[in-house]
């Protein structure tokens, strides 16, 4: 049997891919969860394969492709972004991406532009929600910022991250507080791309 290198193993999907070339405008997503998908799937930080997270309690569906933007890591200065939070979450920054034809299958890699995204606070934690469209997609592809996207579909993005949580007699843990267009999205990845290399340490 052939001696095995390094590069020949599967990379991590937060630590070993890229945020892409062009990021913060245009970043590679790594997909968790599709619109299909009625369990909460995570990547597990120790090994890098997708973990059941949990059964989703409600009916409610993610309305668009959901996953991270490699290298990057909620730390001070995303949290820096959002002033009534405390610090940020501690994961790799979340992405929802629009896509016109149906994706069905997570544990992907896509190029997705940014251009914007939904502020959330979990507790007391700075927990954004970039808003990305497929790169190269037929319909969404003309979209620079969010305004350029029917608001209904940040509505119904809005009341997914505001309810999936949710458990029925105790108080909502999680709020939206506001969207916002493409220049502070670019902000928050640079950020977060910022805090993964504080964190981790920057590529060589």
């Amino acid at each position: 049997m052939a001696d095995l290198t390094f590069s020949q193993w599967r990379p991590h999907p937060w630590h070993g891919l890229s945020a892409g070339a062009d990021a913060p405008k245009v970043v590679n997503a790594y997909i968790e969860i599709t619109p299909f998908d009625l369990i909460k799937y995570e990547v597990d930080k120790a090994t890098g394969y997708l973990r059941v997270d949990r059964p989703q309690r409600t009916s409610s569906q993610p309305p668009a492709l959901y996953g991270f933007i490699p290298r990057t890591y909620c730390g001070p200065r995303v949290a820096a972004l959002t002033p009534v939070t405390k610090k940020g979450d501690g994961d790799p920054l979340d992405i929802c991406v629009l896509s016109e034809r149906p994706i069905n299958k997570s544990e992907i890699i896509l190029s997705a532009r940014v251009i914007g995204g939904l502020q959330l606070v979990d507790r007391d934690e700075a927990d954004d929600k970039i808003i990305a469209v497929l790169q190269g997609d037929y319909v969404w592809g003309e979209a620079y910022d969010l305004s350029d996207v029917p608001a209904v579909l940040v509505e119904r993005l809005e009341h997914y991250f505001s309810t999936y949580k949710l458990v029925p007699g105790e108080p909502a843990r999680i709020r939206v507080s506001g969207s916002y267009g493409a220049s502070h999205a670019h902000a928050v990845v640079q950020a977060a791309m910022e805090d993964y290399d504080e964190s981790f340490g920057a590529r060589a």
